[in-house]
């Protein structure tokens, strides 16, 4: 086996609002991700296959860094993510009320860039840039 840690000049983040409960934060990150994983088919390796030969669907190669952060810095973390051209999906407030990706996309296009109520965001892009995009966040814990 290769002991050789693997590094990545990508970074695969998801930010959330502070303010979320568990339920929130947990469903956020799952669709946040779900674009990543959509657009970038480099980002998922091969399926898993445990010791019987049960084979089980793909996950990313590289970790999934999750950060909390305020309502405020959300807003910046989208505008910093913005003007650096850094692929993102959004999750907003009012996604919670909806259940469908119809009417999910009809909810986020009714809303100006600079009013959309964001709970989360999800990064994907070089490593250095998405650190930028997320000064002042804090880890999840």
């Amino acid at each position: 086996m290769d002991e050789e840690t693997i590094r990545f000049d990508t970074k695969i983040a998801v930010l959330l609002r502070d303010d979320l409960a568990v339920w929130q934060r947990l469903n956020v990150t799952a669709f946040l991700v779900s674009g990543i994983a959509g657009t970038h088919p480099e980002v998922v390796g091969e399926p898993y296959e445990d010791a019987d030969g049960t084979r089980y669907l793909p996950m990313f190669r590289q970790p999934v860094l999750v950060f909390e952060g305020s309502k405020e810095l959300m807003g910046t973390a989208h505008e910093r993510a913005l003007r650096r051209e850094i692929e993102h999906a959004v999750f907003t407030q009012e996604l919670f009320a909806t259940g469908n990706d119809r009417d999910n996309r009809a909810a986020v296009k009714a809303v100006p860039t600079g009013e959309l109520d964001l709970v989360g965001i999800a990064l994907y892009g070089p490593k250095n840039a998405v650190d930028k995009v997320l000064k002042g966040a804090r880890m999840h814990h």
